[in-house]
C-alpha cells in the first residue's frame, strides 16, 4: 500500500490497521484518549516554534486520532466518519449566519456575540458551558473570562477601566498576603487561586494570553537552567555541591547571552 492524498484512502488504511495490527485492533476510546491531548500539545509546540514542517506532521497525527476514534465508533454502530463530517459542517453553517444567511455583522466582536447567542438557542443554559473541565487551568480561566466578557461582564476599555484592572490585582494581592499571615492553609489556597485568576483576567483585558506567556517563560527558565547545568558539567561538578550564589551568577550570564 502506498500513501496518497485521498481522504478515503486514509480511512481504508485505518480500517485495515484495526483488522490486521495486534496493537491497533485492541485499542478503545478509553485506552487512547490521552493520545488526543498529547498530539494536541505536540501540535501547539510546533506552532510556538514556528515549525511549519513539524506542524504538518502533527496535524496528521491529530487527524489520525479523529479517523481512528471514528472507525472504532463505526465498528459498534455508534457513528461513522461521514456523520462526524456532516455534524461539523452543520454546526459551522448554523453558527456562521453572517456567511451562509442574511445576518449582518460589523466586526469580530459581533461574530463572537452571535456565536454565544446561537449556542444558547441550541439548548445551553449558560454562556460558560462548553469549556472542558480537564482543560489546563490557565486556559480554562481565560476562556471563562472571555465568555463572560462577551456578554458584558467586563471592564470598560477606557482609562478608568484600566485603573480598575490594576486596582483588582492589588486588591487580590493584598487579600493573599492577609491569608498568608493568618497561616490558614485553606484560605491561603483560595486567595492564591483568586490572585492567579485575577492575573489571567488582567492579561486577557490587556490582550495577553496567560497560557502562551507562561509557556514562553517555562521555555526561558529551562534554557537558562540547562546553561547552568552545562557549565558545571564541564567542570565535573554536581549541582548539589555548588552554592546558590554560583548558580545565580551563571543564571545572570545566561540572561546576558540572550540579549
Amino acid at each position: 500500500m502506498k500513501p496518497t492524498e485521498n481522504f478515503n484512502d486514509l480511512i481504508k488504511l485505518v480500517q485495515r490497521l484495526r483488522k490486521e495490527c495486534p496493537w491497533d485492533r485492541v485499542q478503545t476510546h478509553e485506552s487512547i484518549k490521552d493520545n488526543l491531548i498529547e498530539e494536541t500539545y505536540e501540535a501547539i509546540e510546533t506552532i510556538d516554534e514556528n515549525n511549519k514542517a513539524g506542524l504538518k506532521e502533527e496535524l496528521g497525527d491529530l487527524l489520525l486520532q479523529v479517523v481512528f476514534h471514528s472507525r472504532m465508533a463505526a465498528e459498534t454502530d455508534d457513528f461513522t466518519i461521514k456523520e462526524v463530517i456532516y455534524a461539523l459542517q452543520k454546526k459551522l453553517i448554523v453558527r456562521h449566519p453572517h456567511v451562509f444567511d442574511n445576518v449582518k455583522v460589523k466586526d469580530q466582536k459581533d461574530v463572537e456575540e452571535n456565536w454565544e447567542k446561537i449556542k444558547l438557542k441550541q439548548g445551553r443554559t449558560s454562556v460558560l458551558e462548553g469549556i472542558p473541565k480537564h482543560m489546563p487551568a490557565l486556559i480554562q480561566a481565560q476562556r471563562l473570562q472571555e465568555k463572560a466578557g462577551k456578554v458584558g461582564f467586563d471592564w470598560k476599555h477606557s482609562a478608568e477601566g484600566k485603573k480598575q484592572v490594576w486596582h483588582k490585582l492589588m486588591e487580590e494581592l493584598s487579600e493573599f498576603k492577609e491569608a498568608y499571615k493568618s497561616g490558614d492553609k485553606e484560605e491561603i489556597d483560595a486567595e492564591f487561586g483568586d490572585l492567579l485568576f485575577s492575573i489571567v483576567n488582567a492579561g486577557r483585558f490587556l490582550g495577553v494570553k496567560a497560557e502562551d506567556c507562561l509557556r514562553g517563560t517555562n521555555r526561558k527558565f529551562k534554557k537558562r537552567f540547562n546553561y547552568i547545568e552545562e557549565q558545571f558539567r564541564e567542570k565535573d561538578r554536581s549541582l548539589s555541591e555548588v552554592s546558590l550564589e554560583e548558580m545565580e551568577d551563571l543564571w545572570q550570564e545566561a540572561k546576558r547571552k540572550e540579549s
